[in-house]
């Protein structure tokens, strides 16, 4: 089920914002680095968004182990400064050849892959006014997969019929895409480049949608990182985002139960001052000129071992925005 962006969202943006920019929809935020009570009312790495944005529905995770470390403050960047973080490349270096195990420590996402891509489908055929019954509702359209990894999503987007390029920062993941893509002639198409979203802004690159799955969790900089993809969003083009939500429930079920009971995932895969509530990727995302339009959560169902599309935002969630262009002083 999708969902369309909540109320309490909507009010968070127009409650927060200090001033709106005629000709665009959204807010646009004020600088709060220059304001010493919201920086005080925020885990460090969100200091760059409204006070709002910390949900009081995520309190900090009990002082039991393993218990989530402690985050550096971000700075703010703009779209050609780097938001990698070298310890998170050199995690998923470790990793990279079980990109297409099933089995191994990609599970999860091997899992939820058809409930993602669903989503996907979805919103991009609606947006481009697509057929969603068609065998390719994407062909002709130019689509990024950022933080690609072993491509488990960007070979089914090329069977859609877009013209794929995956772009990652780990050399391995590119390597093990490109091999697996070439197996078969409907993936062989795809673009793979050991590169970060940063380096294609300095090259002026630009795609018609936009896709970056559970990655804006393991950069350093999520600001410069949302202003990056924005800036590889062609005006009115699709940005879609999905993470986990920084809530109680989120820290139980993906980070103890995932990577310390179920050993789905390598222990320290994700941090707690790092991953995202909705409130915060919708502010960062107005901030970077995408206008989120719908949300939805991703619910598992262990008896059946699948995942489906929920209205329930706590744990894992996808997001779907538009790119706005503030208008030129000589369109005024």
């Amino acid at each position: 089920m999708l969902r369309h962006l909540a109320p309490s969202l909507r009010r968070t943006l127009l409650t927060c914002s200090s001033s709106s920019v005629p000709g665009r929809r959204g807010v646009q935020l004020s600088d709060p680095g220059l304001s010493p009570p919201l920086r005080a009312a925020l885990p460090a790495q969100w200091r760059l968004c409204s006070s709002a944005a910390a949900s009081p529905e995520s309190p900090p995770p009990p002082p039991t182990p393993p218990s989530p470390p402690q985050g550096a403050p971000r700075t703010a960047g703009g779209s050609t400064v780097s938001s990698l973080n070298p310890a998170e490349v050199a995690k998923f270096a470790a990793i990279a050849e079980t990109w297409w195990d099933s089995e191994g420590p990609f599970k999860p996402l091997h899992l939820m892959n058809p409930t993602r891509l669903s989503f996907i489908r979805s919103t991009l055929c609606r947006h481009f006014r697509r057929d969603t019954n068609s065998s390719k509702p994407l062909e002709g359209l130019k689509v990024i997969d950022v933080g690609c990894g072993g491509g488990i999503l960007s070979e089914p987007l090329a069977r859609m019929g877009a013209t794929v390029t995956g772009i990652d920062a780990v050399d391995k993941n590119i390597k093990i895409a490109r091999v697996h893509a070439a197996s078969d002639p409907s993936t062989a198409s795809i673009e793979y480049l050991c590169t970060t979203a940063e380096d294609l802004v300095k090259e002026h690159k630009q795609f018609d949608a936009v896709i970056s799955l559970e990655v804006i969790e393991h950069v350093a900089n999520p600001l410069g990182f949302c202003e990056s993809l924005s800036a590889l969003t062609v005006p009115n083009g699709a940005t879609v985002i999905s993470t986990i939500n920084r809530s109680m429930r989120a820290y139980a079920t993906a980070v103890v139960a995932a990577e310390y009971i179920l050993n789905w995932l390598p222990k320290g895969t994700h941090e707690w001052s790092k991953l995202v509530t909705p409130e915060e990727l919708v502010l960062i995302l107005e901030r970077a000129s995408i206008s989120v339009q719908e949300m939805a959560g991703f619910v598992y169902n262990p008896l059946r071992g699948e995942w489906s599309l929920s209205d329930d935002l706590s744990v894992n969630y996808i997001a779907y925005g538009i790119k706005v262009e503030t208008p030129s002083v000589e369109s005024k």
